[in-house]
């Protein structure tokens, strides 16, 4: 006899951690379903120890406490919650319900689908030189996941996207210098409240310029040399190199399901219940697009609750077209 769950969460990062949450507030049977051994997402990989500061009522809290957090709160109703497990295809029943398959073989049952898969599957972009990958672990770096590993170093910063920026006013004032080495003469996206960080610690920007060679012995970084746009090398020291040049991200065999898809995105689209064109199967979070779609992680916090209110409105069409307020439900106010 299989076991069949109402509602299937793929992806384990804020968004679905949260709607695992909800889903429970619903009394809904609710299974998690991560791709890799940690639940987090972009998050936990990229970022654990940098300030989160877009959350309403919270003035700023490091990404691996969020995700902490998060997580007892995703526990709260006992979902059944499944790690390092990539889903590799999806199988309509003739009963209407889905079965899932992982890329191990292993099978599972749901009612509905929720995908809450960020942008995917996501590979950095390296630093295209021979001798990076020399450093690499060491001295050079791809994603900061403990801040006081740069104490007291200086530290080179190549990008200028916001998660370039970030780091750079997170860091400045634990290191001896930072430099961020951009291609671009501006910086076009940036928030104004990382650029005035940066200018307070007195961060050096090289504008039109990038990393064209990297020297040290035994896998430590020594010095990072630069070119700008006049051809002219610079050599500036460097204990550590953060490269922050985006990633490519990608749905993999989600591609290949059917969904209607965002031609400059690629994102899922849904409508207003958050339903993809395959019903049945809901999107939130950054992998769901729409008119004015918000990228924050607060804006995955209210589409998970609207994709698991439509759910719950498809199995019990009689049943409330919310939840009742946590504070009133039964499970919280019996704690009291």
């Amino acid at each position: 006899m299989i076991d069949l769950y109402d509602v299937t969460i793929i992806g384990g990062g804020p968004a679905g951690l949260y709607t695992a949450f909800y889903s429970g507030m619903r009394a809904l049977k609710t299974k998690l379903i991560e791709a890799r051994n940690d639940l987090g997402g972009v998050v936990t990989h990229f970022y654990p120890e940098k300030t989160i500061y877009d959350l309403g009522g919270i003035p700023g809290i490091k990404g691996e406490a969020l995700i902490d957090q998060l997580q007892t709160q995703a526990e709260t109703f006992q979902p059944k919650i499944i790690k390092n497990q990539a889903i590799a295809d999806m199988e309509r029943r003739a009963d209407g319900t889905f079965k899932l398959i992982s890329t191990n073989g292993d099978l599972h049952y749901t009612r509905r689908i929720i995908l809450a898969v960020g942008s995917g599957t996501f590979e950095v972009n390296r630093l295209q030189l021979e001798e990076a990958r020399e450093y690499e672990g060491t001295s050079l770096f791809y994603a900061v996941r403990r801040i006081q590993q740069f104490s007291g170093k200086n530290v080179v910063i190549s990008g200028g996207g916001n998660g370039a920026l970030d780091w750079a006013a997170e860091l400045a004032p634990l290191c001896k210098r930072v430099t961020v080495v951009y291609r671009g003469e501006r910086f076009t996206h940036a928030l104004e409240h990382n650029l005035e960080r940066m200018n307070q610690y007195g961060v050096q920007v090289n504008y039109a310029s990038e990393v064209t060679g990297l020297s040290g012995e035994n896998g430590q970084l020594r010095n990072v040399t630069v070119r700008d746009a006049g051809d002219h090398l610079q050599q500036i020291k460097a204990d550590a190199l953060i490269v922050n040049h985006g990633f490519q991200c990608g749905l993999g065999a989600l591609e290949q399901w059917g969904m209607a898809l965002e031609t400059e995105t690629n994102g899922i689209l849904v409508d207003q219940r958050m339903e993809t064109s395959i019903k049945g199967i809901f999107a939130i979070g950054n992998a769901a697009s729409y008119p004015q779609k918000l990228y924050l992680i607060a804006a995955g916090f209210v589409e998970g609750p609207i994709a698991v209110n439509s759910v719950k409105h498809d199995l019990d069409p009689d049943a409330p077209s919310q939840a009742m307020v946590s504070t009133h439900h039964h499970f919280f106010t019996e704690m009291i």
